[in-house]
């Protein structure tokens, strides 16, 4: 191949890939192993000092496992990543990297409401604390700053309301706080939005979703952008600081742009566990090669039944980034150009009851938790994934009593039409 750099769609099949070189085998094998046998003593006393690269045991690595961290890396345009076995171990991952007891990091208001339950319950008994700010008021993240900030947590389209976050001004309140920006881009998938171009310094997947697309198997995921300087001001020890287990090491010195991936890997998985299944590895990158044909049908799809809403006597208002009519359609035009995404919400003017009405009386879409899927899928969020939230963050989410999400799958448009015509005239 020449020296040109390799297309979107190109990467997503190739990607961190290549023949088996025992067997031949072109698909990436799934290597169902606990652990991995040593050349010598002083082989495995390398791999275990962080001298050498290599598999010691597949809670810390495997090597189907290392091709999907590749593919994904290279598809976001990071320097390395890490798999482990949710979005939502990922998301403890990170911020165990970035976090002392005591220490703050600030969130975007617009988030999956169990990204919400786990940094206001879940992460209080390890001491990291969470400051709310509002992405539509910019302002509202720099007035959060103080002296125990430590990282911005965002998501590139927000979980229900599929609403966008302004990731480059964010970016800057990040840059001038001397703090890394976090982004979760687990609706837009790398094919609509890439974070680390308008700013990002660490990306965030739950695989679960538009990744793998199928709805078969958990997984996720953490992107090295390799653009921050972990030695600011001391404020990220476990990067910066020597590392008593490894013999002193600097993993910032000894890592450079790729420190922040290997210290998720021993710091994080090796010690907190969340490892991700070879076999779930092996589906999720099967996923990944169609990611570019889904996730076109999937936006296309979606604008068609956000249009159809739009003009629905029923439907009190829809949240849909892709109508020109839409508050955030200038951010979706300027970071999503490809297409809004797949997931949003409608309002329903019969309120909570309808809601809860409607799903039920659905036929082609699943009623279901989960997004991401090549089904089409609806859910409740105030009676469901939202409901540990009081209605007034409820509402500030964007899942208000009223609110249906949609995850708009890959079916025929004309038939998820249909479907909802029905329902809605029910």
């Amino acid at each position: 191949m020449s020296d040109r750099l390799p297309g979107f769609s190109t990467l997503a099949v190739h990607a961190g890939a290549q023949p088996d070189p025992t067997t031949g085998a072109r698909a990436t094998p799934i290597y169902q192993t606990t652990s991995f046998v040593f050349n010598d003593a002083d082989h495995a006393a390398s791999l275990f000092g962080l001298q050498a690269f290599g598999n010691i045991y597949t809670r810390i690595g495997n090597p189907t496992n290392a091709v999907l961290e590749e593919r994904v890396a290279a598809l976001e345009g990071g320097t390395a990543a890490l798999a482990v076995a949710s979005g939502h171990a990922a998301q403890v991952v990170v911020l165990q990297q970035l976090l002392q007891p005591g220490d703050e990091f600030i969130a975007a208001r617009k988030l999956y409401g169990g990204s919400i339950n786990q940094f206001t319950h879940a992460f209080k008994s390890f001491g990291w604390n969470v400051v709310w700010a509002d992405p539509d008021d910019i302002a509202s993240f720099e007035r959060a700053v103080t002296p125990r900030t430590r990282a911005i947590f965002i998501e590139s389209i927000a979980n229900p309301a599929g609403s966008i976050t302004d990731i480059e001004a964010i970016s800057t309140v990040a840059r001038k706080a001397g703090v890394p920006l976090i982004v979760d881009n687990t609706l837009a998938s790398p094919y609509l939005i890439r974070p680390i171009d308008h700013g990002a310094d660490i990306v965030v997947h739950s695989l679960t979703k538009f990744l793998g697309g199928h709805g078969n198997s958990l997984g996720g995921i953490i992107v090295d952008a390799g653009t921050f300087d972990w030695s600011i001001g001391g404020k990220y020890p476990m990067l910066s600081e020597p590392r008593p287990e490894y013999h002193g090491i600097r993993l910032q010195e000894t890592f450079g742009n790729f420190a922040f991936a290997i210290a998720c890997r021993v710091l994080g998985l090796r010690d907190l566990g969340p490892a991700l299944s070879p076999f779930n590895a092996f589906m999720i990158l099967t996923g990944i090669e169609t990611l570019p044909l889904r996730m076109q049908k999937h936006c296309d799809n979606a604008k068609a039944v956000a249009e159809f809403l739009a003009g629905h006597p029923a439907v009190a208002s829809v949240s849909y980034a892709g109508l020109p009519s839409d508050k955030y359609n200038q951010l979706a035009r300027k970071y999503a150009p490809k297409g809004a995404g797949a997931v949003f919400t409608f309002s329903l003017k019969g309120g909570y009851d309808a809601g809860v009405s409607l799903v039920s009386k659905l036929q082609l879409f699943s009623h279901l938790a989960n997004v991401g899927d090549t089904r089409s899928l609806v859910i409740h969020p105030a009676s469901t994934t939202h409901s540990q939230l009081d209605d007034a963050a409820k509402v500030r989410s964007g899942a208000g009593p009223d609110v249906v999400r949609l995850s708009i799958g890959i079916e025929d448009k004309e038939d998820l039409i249909a479907d909802l015509e029905q329902a809605l005239g029910a």
